[in-house]
């Protein structure tokens, strides 16, 4: 997912482009939904809220 950001221009910044790389987006999406935790589209957690599209 990063890699396609980056081609695309999307992430520019070193900084952003390293902390996409650190954080496992699959810790904060719903359990049942974290096979598409790397997808780009916005996902819910297991507490009501939701965890934002990558370019969102």
């Amino acid at each position: 997912m990063v890699q396609a950001l980056v081609a695309e221009g999307v992430l520019k910044t070193r900084e952003v482009v390293d902390a996409m790389r650190k954080v496992r987006r699959e810790l904060f999406a719903s359990t049942n939904l974290r096979q598409y935790a790397y997808s780009d589209t916005p996902l819910p957690t297991d507490h009501g809220q939701t965890i934002s599209a990558p370019l969102g």
